[in-house]
């Protein structure tokens, strides 16, 4: 079984940053991808950006150049590093891992952003 559970999401203005953390434990062999969605209210969840297992990056347009991700493969921690936040960017951000071929989730984490 493996958990992922998600931390750094909170209030902050237009045009500021936060950081959002993923910690996976348990049976954690074999990552494929890890990375970021995020579903604001009414809306369908979408993608924010994930990390393959090689280094590879892949962001949704709407994010590059503001979002970065990253990944601490020692502690088994994916990092999304968001600047620029726009009112429009509120919404869950949730954690996403593929593990062999089983997708998880973690919990997600509110991130709100004011005008």
């Amino acid at each position: 079984q493996v958990q992922l559970v998600e931390s750094g999401g909170g209030l902050v203005q237009a045009g500021g940053s936060l950081r959002l953390s993923c910690a996976a434990s348990g049976s954690i062999f074999r990552v494929n991808t890890m990375g970021w969605y995020r579903q604001a209210p009414g809306k369908q969840r979408e993608l924010v950006a994930y990390m393959s297992s090689g280094g590879s990056t892949n962001y949704a347009d709407s994010m590059k150049g503001r979002f970065t991700i990253s990944t601490d493969n020692a502690k088994n921690t994916v990092y999304l590093q968001m600047n620029s936040l726009k009112p429009e960017d509120t919404a869950v951000y949730y954690c996403n891992a593929i593990i062999f071929t089983t997708v998880y989730w973690g919990q997600g984490t509110q991130v709100t952003v004011s005008s």
